[in-house]
């Protein structure tokens, strides 16, 4: 049975854990088996860990997870958290006697939200997030205002956490997730209207069509500065070589156009990850590999209206407000931010 979600692709799980305080968080994808995975980056300002072994030329295929985080640089750490909890359960590369897992990350930046960000640089906050959220992971999980999507913001509206799946002609299983973190708009204009509307299933963003065409289209930008980055995965059943993947990685970024503008500024960070399990037996052929890349822009597109559509307000002074606010009604069962538990104060199990 669909849930809508990254999930839809046995042997994948998701779990994600944040900080009210810090106004971050961090979500981790975890594969039951390590999966053929590759990446493609089309912004201009990427904060990334360990993604250079994910080109079609390097000597590592597979991995055993993948780590979307805030705070930057600094949420780069969370990778360190995910590897520990990995290792733990016997997970990792195997170099002789020794276990090594593969977890490459990136970060979005969501220093400017109103969290506090005085945390002592010396304490392990996003290693202790990423820790969390691997321990979280699950086949079910929340959208919005949760994980690597808690303090994501856009232009004008908060940005969140999202997810969408699909099925393709021949029985193929893709789909994506989204921490959305834009510099610029997932609405036509300041308007209720999505761009991502033509590719909505069963009301997932709340069913509302593509608007009318006369909200004034003016270039606007966040904070006058476009430092932002939205994190994506795109994960499909297929059996894929690391060539193919990078294929499908590259494919996908294709849905952060569709559904915000502007996509890959030159201090954006846009970063698509992407996977293979090969669960399903059969090989795709080209057609099949394109339907699989198509379908897989267009998760992504639906994943960026899902995460603002689902978002709910921080609860700092000054929050960005959430598209509910704005123009819906109610939270769509999404956890409140102030429900979700902070970080351990200083000296408690650390």
């Amino acid at each position: 049975m669909s849930e809508n979600l990254l999930t839809d692709v046995a042997g994948v799980r998701v779990g994600s854990a944040d900080d009210a305080r810090l106004g971050s968080g961090v979500t981790a994808v975890i594969f039951d088996e390590p999966a053929v995975a590759s990446i493609a980056v089309h912004g201009g300002a990427p904060a990334s860990r360990d993604t250079e072994l994910l080109a079609p030329h390097m000597t590592v295929e597979r991995v055993d997870a993948f780590v979307l985080s805030g705070g930057s640089a600094f949420g780069l750490d969370a990778a360190g958290g995910v590897m520990a909890h990995l290792l733990e359960i016997g997970r990792g590369h195997r170099v002789g006697a020794a276990r090594v897992p593969i977890v490459p990350g990136a970060s979005l930046f969501d220093l400017l939200n109103g969290g506090d960000k005085r945390w002592d640089r010396t304490r392990p906050v996003y290693w202790e997030l990423g820790r969390r959220a691997a321990l979280a992971a699950d086949r079910r999980f929340a959208l919005g205002t949760v994980g690597a999507g808690f303090g994501a913001t856009t232009f004008d509206l908060k940005g969140g956490l999202g997810s969408a799946s699909a099925l393709t002609s021949r029985g193929y299983r893709v789909a994506a997730l989204v921490a959305c973190n834009a510099v610029g708009r997932a609405t036509r204009g300041a308007s209720r209207w999505f761009w991502a509307a033509p590719f909505e299933r069963e009301a997932e963003f709340g069913g509302l069509g593509t608007g009318t065409r006369d909200e004034p289209l003016v270039f606007a930008m966040k904070n006058g500065d476009p430092a932002n980055t939205n994190l994506a995965v795109v994960v499909t059943d297929a059996p894929m070589t690391k060539v193919q993947v990078k294929r499908l990685a590259v494919m996908a970024q294709d849905g952060l156009a569709l559904s915000l503008r502007p996509a890959h500024a030159p201090t954006d960070g846009d970063t698509v990850f992407a996977a293979a399990t090969g669960r399903v037996g059969r090989a795709p052929d080209l057609v099949d590999l394109t339907e699989i890349g198509m379908l897989a822009a267009e998760c992504v597109a639906r994943s960026v209206a899902r995460g603002v559509y689902e978002a709910t307000p921080l609860a700092v002074e000054g929050a960005q407000p959430s598209w509910r606010q704005l123009y819906g009604h109610g939270t769509g069962g999404v956890s409140p931010p102030g429900a979700r538990d902070a970080l351990p104060p200083e000296g408690a199990g650390r």
